[in-house]
């Protein structure tokens, strides 16, 4: 087992990718508004170092706006076809604006147009008036780059602690935490 949660998250990560048959970076991610008042929803995590868990959103969905007034979270990612999860929680930060301009640069041209479109979370009455307003979002970028939203960025969570849990047989499961102990992590082991 690893010293560093995050050489062991990426080794996991990597044989993720090779076993999941789609996005082995999907997510629960939990947030909770400022009663507490919990809440979860799949997004994808869309980066990772040593630093935390990225992941980007529309600041002015449900999940942004409980951001801003708790800006606290957990996550989970579940690998069924490997038997494995990893969960984490922690304080949450935006990321900069260098870091969300790049990755939405990188964003298929279509969910750049979606990101202007979406009303996240907001009543729609119908689709045929998210997909005009997606066709007059292409018109207007026709010849040129779709610039980020304002409202639209990532998000960082630093974990505090990381579970790294593995099936077991006759459900005898293995749980090993890290916890943030200063500039390092302290490991333990868990009952099932």
């Amino acid at each position: 087992m690893a010293e560093d949660p995050f050489a062991l998250f990426a080794a996991w990560m990597k044989e993720a990718e090779a076993a999941e048959p789609e996005d082995p970076n999907a997510m629960a991610l939990a947030t909770a508004d400022s009663g507490g008042l919990p809440d979860v929803r799949i997004v994808l995590l869309k980066g990772f170092d040593a630093r935390g868990f990225v992941f980007y959103t529309n600041t002015q969905s449900t999940k942004g706006e409980e951001l801003a007034q708790n800006p606290q979270a957990a996550l989970v990612l579940h690998w069924k076809s490997l038997r494995r999860q990893v969960r984490a929680r922690g304080p949450v930060t935006p990321v900069t604006a260098a870091e969300a301009d790049a990755y939405f640069a990188s964003r298929h041209p279509q969910s750049r147009l979606g990101a202007h479109a979406s009303r996240q979370s907001r009543p729609l009455a119908d689709r045929a008036t998210l997909m005009a307003e997606v066709a007059d979002l292409a018109a207007r970028y026709e010849n040129g780059p779709v610039p980020r939203p304002e409202h639209w960025t990532g998000f960082r969570i630093a974990p505090l602690t990381l579970e790294f849990w593995q099936n077991g047989e006759y459900r005898l499961h293995d749980r090993v935490r890290f916890t943030r102990d200063g500039a390092g992590w302290t490991r333990s082991r868990l009952y099932p």
